[in-house]
């Protein structure tokens, strides 16, 4: 009987520590959870956007005080500014692509702003192909690709060769400016057609691409490309820090002209001291293992020149002005 009280006694105060224990746990908790958000809030902070006063896309001026258009840009800008890894992305591969589409823009007089959309296009992926089939760093079409002189087929596809399908992209952008007299208005017909684009300015009476009524993607089409010249025009501003080693770089090359077929294409690219990889990775316009060329037509083969593989010697060409990084650690 002793024995039984004192195993009663004993669990009961067992059971009063255990609720004491429990009720201690409960209440300290919340204030640890409380530290924690404390610590959250003061440290993580996600800010709104500055709209710059005065925006202008290929020298035409942007309404970005109208309601609709502001709006508009603020959420172009919200997406691209915070979805950082695609938007970091697109900085460290501008370094490399931009020098190569630029002077082709001003060799035919197209603003330079259209880089940016080069960029809002394919993001500088060569090998980007569109559901709808659009290929390449300027997504054509292949019947717009072979209206505007570009060679496609089993073995070609010059949709994939930047220099060519810029110039090809710049006929395009010429052609539907001639027709609008408005960069903008060609911008937009770029991503929905000169067809489709003038439908609705027959419709709708205007051909004010702010003033159009269009489809989701052609009505956000040029406020993207907007976004992209407004945060890689001033990357810090927007809270992107890039050091020399973290852009990617041009490679120097040269070109080889061939007018005959190449049957092995392994041999050609020991002949010149590269590897197959890097020959396909600097002429992804060759679609086939073989170069197939009866008509014997002269093709321009890019190589690496002797010494560009080494990343520090080719980031030390890098100008000064392309490093962004926070003003401690300049």
């Amino acid at each position: 009987m002793l024995y039984k009280k004192i195993l009663i006694a004993f669990a009961s105060v067992l059971f009063v520590v255990l609720i004491f224990f429990l009720f201690n746990y409960s209440t300290n908790k919340p204030d640890k959870d409380t530290e924690y958000q404390k610590s959250f809030y003061k440290n993580y902070k996600i800010f709104a956007l500055d709209i710059p006063d005065s925006l202008d896309f290929a020298g035409e001026k942007v309404a970005a005080n109208r309601f609709d258009v502001r709006e508009s840009i603020d959420h172009e800008l919200l997406i691209n500014t915070y979805w950082q890894s695609q938007t970091i992305m697109f900085i460290k591969r501008a370094n490399r692509f931009f020098p190569i589409v630029e002077p082709i823009l001003k060799k035919y007089g197209v603003p330079e702003d259209f880089k940016y959309l080069a960029l809002a296009e394919s993001g500088f992926v060569a090998n980007t192909v569109s559901p709808a089939g659009a290929t390449g760093v300027w997504q054509f079409m292949k019947a717009s690709a072979l209206k505007y002189g570009l060679e496609v087929n089993e073995n070609i596809d010059e949709r994939y060769n930047i220099e060519k399908e810029t110039e090809a992209a710049c006929k395009l952008l010429l052609e539907a400016y001639k027709s609008y007299h408005s960069w903008t208005m060609a911008a937009a017909s770029y991503n929905v057609g000169m067809g489709g684009l003038n439908k609705q300015v027959a419709m709708q009476k205007t051909s004010n691409y702010y003033d159009l009524y269009l489809n989701s993607e052609t009505a956000r089409y040029i406020y993207r490309v907007i976004s992209f010249k407004i945060i890689l025009s001033n990357p810090k501003k927007y809270g992107f820090y890039l050091r020399k080693r973290d852009l990617y770089p041009v490679i120097p090359t040269y070109t080889v002209k061939v007018d005959s077929a190449i049957t092995d294409l392994v041999g050609f690219a020991a002949k010149y001291k590269i590897s197959y990889k890097l020959l396909m990775e600097f002429n992804p316009w060759i679609r086939t293992t073989t170069l197939v060329n009866v008509s014997r037509k002269a093709y321009n083969i890019t190589l690496p020149k002797d010494g560009s593989m080494n990343y520090d010697v080719l980031l030390s060409d890098v100008p000064d002005e392309n490093i962004v990084l926070p003003d401690t650690l300049k």
